[in-house]
C-alpha cells in the first residue's frame, strides 16, 4: 500500500502541477516510480529529474553499462520497482540476459566484457563498502576517465535515491509481476 497521498491535479500547488508537467512531457512519459512521493517537495522533485534525465540518458555510458550500475543498485537495496523498470532497459541496451541474472541472485557473473566487468566491480565495491579500492578506481579511470568515474558515482546515487523513495514510497510492481527478490 502506497505510503505518500496521491496528488491529483486538483490537489495540487502550481509549482507541482508544473514540475508534474515537466516530468510527464519528457521521455519518461508519466509519473511513475519515484515522481509521485517526490512531487511532495517539488523542488527537490524538479532537481532530481534533472539529474536523472541526464543520468540516464546523457552520461557517456551506453545503456548497456549504465543500465547493469542501475541493477546492481536495485539489487543492493532490494529495489524491487527499479529491477523491475530498468531490467528490460539493461537487456535491450545488450546487456546479457545471464549477467543480469547473476546480479539478481547476488552472484559474480561470468564472461563480462572488460567494461562490464569495470562497471560490475566498481558498483559492487561501492554499495558493498562506500568506497572502491583503488583497484577498482583504477581501472574505471582507465576505461572511462575521470569524467566516467564521476559519471558512474553519479548514476549509482541517483539510483540509490530513486530505490530508497521506491521502497519507502511502498511503490507496488504492476499486478502480476513476480518480486524479483523473492526468497
Amino acid at each position: 500500500m502506497p505510503r505518500f497521498t496521491a496528488l491529483t491535479p486538483e490537489a495540487m500547488t502550481p509549482r507541482q502541477r508544473e514540475v508534474a508537467e515537466a516530468i510527464g512531457a519528457g521521455a519518461r512519459g508519466g509519473l511513475r516510480g519515484p515522481f509521485p512521493a517526490w512531487l511532495h517537495s517539488p523542488d527537490m522533485a524538479d532537481a532530481l529529474q534533472r539529474a536523472g534525465r541526464f543520468m540516464r540518458w546523457g552520461s557517456s555510458f551506453p545503456a548497456r553499462l549504465s543500465e547493469l550500475a542501475i541493477l546492481i543498485t536495485a539489487k543492493r537495496y532490494r529495489a524491487r520497482y527499479e529491477w523491475f523498470a530498468h531490467h528490460p532497459l539493461a537487456i535491450e541496451g545488450g546487456l546479457k540476459p545471464e549477467i543480469a541474472e547473476a546480479v539478481r541472485l547476488g552472484q559474480q557473473p561470468q564472461d563480462m566484457a572488460p567494461d562490464e566487468a569495470a562497471v560490475h566491480r566498481f558498483c559492487t565495491e561501492l554499495h558493498a563498502d562506500g568506497d572502491v579500492s583503488d583497484a577498482a578506481f583504477d581501472t574505471a579511470k582507465a576505461m572511462f576517465g575521470e569524467t566516467g568515474v564521476v559519471e558512474l558515482l553519479g548514476i549509482c546515487g541517483y539510483y540509490t535515491a530513486v530505490g530508497l523513495t521506491l521502497n519507502v514510497a511502498r511503490v507496488p510492481l504492476p499486478d502480476g509481476t513476480p518480486d524479483p527478490f523473492a526468497a
